[in-house]
């Protein structure tokens, strides 16, 4: 959202910076809605009596995946769902909430999507069959991840991940 503020600011001080003096009607003159008198004989432009048009915002590309899970042992968990962020829907059972948790993750830049890196050790621990796959598009980027509960990386990952993806059955 505050990209989104940024990019909107910039463009309008380009735009207005790049009318500034072909709006004034002559050099030095003041830049405004109306640039002043008009010299008798003369043409007045007609950007010297109109005020600047609002610029459109600049949107971004609406965050949209989906998400694939299998084996969560969760009631209704398993299966494949569409989110979109920006605005909120899809079939995702979680949809705001999981739209929530990826704000607060771009916000704190963090990667979700990023996996563990081939160097790092993790703990020897088992944390289900649960699988997963995000597909789509976050941050005007491409996705393709996939994500299980197979080492304690793995499940830490997972767990950032949650309510995008199922918290496990009993937790």
């Amino acid at each position: 959202m505050l990209r989104r503020l940024v990019l909107t600011a910039a463009a309008s001080v380009a735009a207005l910076t790049a009318l500034a003096p072909a709006a004034s009607g002559a050099a030095g003159a003041p830049a405004g809605p109306i640039a002043g008198p008009v010299a008798a004989g003369s043409v007045a432009s007609p950007l010297t009596r109109l005020a600047p048009l609002p610029l459109p915002l600049l949107e971004e590309s609406p965050d949209s995946f989906t998400v694939t899970v299998a084996g969560s042992g969760v009631t209704r968990a398993d299966g494949s769902f569409k989110l979109e962020c920006g605005p909120v829907g899809g079939t995702h059972p979680r949809a705001k909430a999981a739209c929530d948790r990826l704000t607060e993750l771009a916000d704190s830049d963090q990667d979700p999507f990023a996996p563990v890196a081939k160097d790092q050790m993790c703990t020897m621990q088992y944390g289900g069959d649960a699988t997963a796959r995000v597909t789509g598009i976050w941050q005007g980027r491409n996705v393709d991840a996939t994500f299980n509960r197979k080492n304690g990386c793995e499940i830490a990952r997972w767990k950032m991940m949650e309510p995008i993806l199922p918290a496990p059955a009993g937790s």
